[in-house]
């Protein structure tokens, strides 16, 4: 029997290493109460956002789905409907950073592709609590709430990410 050996190549430790980053604050986000039902800062997207910016759309997009994925299974939320939620807002946030990304390249810069992709997020978690959870026209009343909140947390996220990327050498 012959045996395979797979080397991890440079790409495949800086994912690990960026994704692992982006899972811990993940997790100490899912520990802070919320005033708001469902409604985090973010902060693990500053990860993404930084890394698409220095690094290219599929880094982000494997950071982002592995935060997801790791981050649930650690906090016991897998295949739950906080998994779903979490989980339609990263596709729909990867999704319109990939389209952007490929028309705008780095000029939208940290904060554009923040925001972006904070109302992304938002619209796929409204999308998903309306098809699965809540098939009612009045949640619609609360989507300007939730995508001003997203505004906020996409501007701060972008804010951090701008300024981490400056800190970082390429």
């Amino acid at each position: 029997m012959s045996t395979l050996i797979l080397q991890p190549s440079r790409e495949d430790y800086l994912i690990a290493c960026l994704a692992a980053f982006a899972i811990m604050i993940h997790i100490f986000e899912a520990a802070i109460p919320s005033p708001f039902p469902g409604v985090k800062p973010g902060l693990a997207n500053v990860i993404t956002i930084a890394s698409l910016l220095v690094f290219g759309w599929k880094i982000a997009a494997w950071i982002s789905f592995l935060r997801v994925l790791v981050g649930s299974l650690m906090i016991g939320t897998f295949l739950s409907p906080t998994f779903a939620m979490s989980l339609a807002g990263a596709i729909s946030s990867i999704f319109l950073l990939g389209i952007c990304w490929k028309i705008f390249g780095h000029r939208l810069g940290a904060i554009g592709y923040s925001i972006l992709a904070a109302f992304a997020h938002m619209a796929g978690q409204f999308l998903m609590a309306y098809l699965l959870f809540i098939p009612h026209p009045g949640l619609l009343k609360l989507l300007p709430i939730f995508m001003t909140l997203a505004l906020v947390f996409g501007l701060l996220s972008g804010i951090i990410a701008a300024a981490m990327i400056r800190k970082v050498p390429h």
